[in-house]
């Protein structure tokens, strides 16, 4: 059992720790240099045969097979790291040091391999261009754009881990998913995918994309588009991963945009680039993968088991729209409609899948504002799922459209998402709490909330229970029993190191209130104990739920987020200009790729009109 006083260290790692964490990274990286180094001298033909022996079976180049293969491995493992470092975070709190955490082990070996799969990609290819937009690195030797993106991808996802640690030496442990280096790590894994797809097409050259051929050679590359796209889908749903352990720190609004968002840039990006089936075939790679992954935290693990969006009712909408409207060879139009309607049936799907697997299920508090998210993030997503498609199958607008889309989809996505950002905590709010003990060593008990103005929650998103971090996870919907008056339906803990809080959270309003907090020397704070008939003010949540921040200088903090924002701008127009070189150079190559592939969907819309 936990003990009653937390000791973990809540800043930096130690000097130690960080000493070997640098040392399995400089050795990683001499034994991936050494290797390009063997292969680019011709010393060494291991790449070569492995490559080989992979793309013999695929149908690709080893350039494409072998970082292919690395990446996708490497991409896995990084997910169930990132979700079992979740859960251990959510069920026993902060870490005794970075290395203490095996999950840390699979999130460093997986991003490493995904920039490692770039590296490959970019060094491999010998006595031959790596596709027709490659770009000359040296004299002879090209680089695949492919290569590139994802090199730059897995990079930036790295450079999350050390920076990480220097922001938990500036600003103390950041216990949410939401930290901006966290977010690093997230999304360079995600939009590595954009990569991988682009070396696919980099790598079979004038073939055109299958877009719903299944003739003889092509079942195979199309179950690898599916897995690439619905890896797209995973790298995307990892963002509202506090939700799906219903411990979100944030609006619950911002859980449809998010959802939505996803479902726009990776089912319409495959339904537009794969054909007939793609957006579903993304989907049921996504549902077998995240089960799976479910399945190994929680019961093989014995972890917290996190939900997962199902995505099921976007999917079979997208496809319902290309298979009656002949949208698809005007495919912005494609993506902005299929966004609405993501944002709308795919969004009233998602709100009944939360019925079913969330504590926080969606209710009415969030009807009006939370549709509204989605259909914004559907949207924009769609927009820009659109233009993935179009620019793998070489069919991208004209720069200064596709330009225009791009920024006016991000700005709605960063405006939608600063709306659900925005919450407000009241001055006059405040809890009076029953205790009435059920165990005393160690101790549980039911409570009763009695809020002070009574009328305060008016169809609230949650008037709740969270306890955390004491070796569990409990979150308990508290049952109303008169105006401002709850209680518990089961026993919560109050001993150890569990951090208990009452939550309210009423359409702006998102505030708490402690019942129990633990002693916790690391940062200087004493016991709050529980006691019966106590009453204390409401405060924001992030005081509770991220006790180990540390008060920062304004400016300090404000530099470092615009760092890291930086870098999140430059990772998207290196997928930008990395998209639109191969739509330009492959286009003017081979400028009819796809011409049989519209005619196959003109002719399946012009039946259907029939």
């Amino acid at each position: 059992m936990p003990l009653a006083a937390d000791t973990r260290p809540a800043g930096g790692a130690a000097i130690g720790e960080v000493l070997l964490a640098t040392a399995i990274g400089l050795g990683l990286t001499v034994a991936l240099l050494a290797l390009v180094y063997l292969h680019r001298s011709r010393r060494s033909t291991v790449l070569t045969r492995i490559g080989d022996r992979l793309g013999s079976a695929t149908g690709v180049p080893a350039w494409v097979a072998l970082p292919t293969v690395l990446t996708t491995v490497s991409l896995l493992t990084a997910l169930l790291g990132m979700l079992w470092d979740i859960a251990l975070h959510i069920g026993v709190g902060r870490d005794e040091g970075p290395l203490a955490n095996p999950a840390h082990f699979l999130i460093l070996f997986g991003l490493f391999g995904v920039f490692a799969g770039g590296v490959l990609a970019c060094s491999m290819p010998l006595d031959e261009k790596p596709g027709p937009s490659a770009v000359r690195f040296l004299r002879g030797w090209d680089v695949p754009v492919g290569g590139i993106i994802l090199t730059a991808a897995g990079f930036y996802a790295l450079l999350g881990f050390p920076l990480d640690d220097v922001w938990h030496r500036m600003f103390g442990q950041d216990v949410t998913l939401w930290g901006p280096t966290h977010l690093m790590l997230i999304g360079g894994a995600g939009l590595s995918i954009v990569g991988l797809l682009l070396l696919e097409q980099e790598g079979h050259g004038g073939l055109s994309t299958d877009d719903g051929d299944r003739k003889v050679g092509r079942t195979a590359r199309f179950l690898r588009q599916a897995s690439a796209m619905g890896g797209l889908l995973l790298g995307m749903s990892v963002f509202q991963g506090e939700y799906d352990f219903d411990v979100p720190q944030f609006r619950l609004v911002l859980e449809p945009l998010m959802i939505a968002a996803a479902a726009g840039i990776a089912l319409v990006s495959a339904r537009l680039f794969m054909g007939r089936g793609g957006a579903l075939a993304a989907v049921a790679f996504f549902l077998v993968i995240r089960g799976g992954i479910a399945l190994i935290v929680g019961p093989a693990f014995g972890e917290i088991t996190p939900s997962f969006p199902l995505y099921l009712g976007s999917a079979i909408i997208i496809e319902l729209l290309a298979f009656a409207v002949p949208l698809t060879r005007r495919p912005l139009v494609f993506g902005a409609v299929a966004g609405v309607l993501i944002g709308t049936v795919g969004h009233a799907a998602e709100w009944g899948w939360t019925q079913f697997t969330q504590t926080l299920s969606w209710n009415s508090d969030i009807l009006v504002e939370g549709t509204l998210m989605a259909i914004a993030g559907g949207v924009a997503g769609g927009l820009l799922g659109a233009l993935l498609a179009s620019g793998l199958r070489r069919r991208l607008p004209r720069p200064a459209i596709a330009r225009t889309v791009v920024v006016g989809s991000l700005v709605v996505l960063a405006a939608a998402a600063a709306n659900g950002l925005t919450a407000t905590v009241p001055d006059d709010l405040e809890a009076t709490f029953g205790i009435e003990d059920v165990q005393a060593d160690p101790r549980t008990a039911n409570v009763t909330v009695q809020l002070d103005p009574a009328d305060f929650a008016d169809d609230p998103a949650w008037v709740q229970i969270t306890s955390w971090q004491g070796d569990g996870l409990v979150v308990t919907q508290l049952e109303q029993t008169g105006e401002g008056a709850y209680r518990t339906t089961e026993p919560v803990p109050l001993h150890g190191t569990w951090k208990t809080l009452l939550r309210v959270h009423d359409g702006r309003v998102l505030t708490a209130v402690p019942i129990y907090l633990p002693q916790d020397e690391a940062i200087g704070e004493d016991e709050v104990p529980a006691e019966d008939g106590m009453t204390r003010s409401a405060i924001p949540e992030v005081d509770i739920l991220q006790r180990e921040l540390k008060d920062a200088e304004g400016s300090l903090w404000t530099i470092s987020n615009l760092v890291v924002l930086a870098c999140t701008l430059a990772l998207i127009a290196a997928i930008s200009w990395g998209v639109g070189r191969y739509a330009r150079r492959a286009g003017a190559a081979d400028p009819f790729a796809d011409g049989a592939a519209d005619r196959r969907e003109g002719a399946t819309s012009s039946a259907v009109g029939r």
